[in-house]
């Protein structure tokens, strides 16, 4: 027995459970009506939002992260990335790839003004 012979397939193969949806080795959700809702009740209450495009990972989706102007955000699933932009373009707010150019700092003071309030 040769040191590969382990890793050789051997003619049995295991089945994945049948209706789940898998990317890589992780189950994903798929955007829904509950993702979009929010988003939409988030761009009609805040001041000052921009919509940041996060592409597909091995653990989620295309998602849509809306930033407020004092840095408060809601990231959400979305169907994909033009349909985010679309999203963005029809409600008048500026979107972005986030990939290309990052997330707002305002973001990362917000998180890091509700850190310090919370402890």
């Amino acid at each position: 027995m040769s040191l590969f012979d382990r890793f050789r397939r051997r003619g049995t193969r295991m089945s994945r459970p049948t209706g789940e949806s898998y990317t890589g080795s992780t189950r994903v959700r798929a955007a829904d009506a509950t993702d979009i809702k929010h988003l939409e009740q988030f761009v009609e209450t805040r001041r000052g939002v921009e919509g940041f495009v996060e592409p597909r990972t091995v653990v989620s989706e295309v998602t849509l992260l809306l930033v407020a102007f004092d840095g408060e955000w809601a990231r959400r699933r979305v169907p994909s990335a033009q349909w985010a932009h679309k999203f963005a373009d029809k409600r008048g707010i500026p979107s972005y790839d986030a990939a290309r150019v990052g997330v707002p700092q305002r973001m990362r003071d917000y998180i890091r003004r509700q850190k310090e309030q919370g402890s």
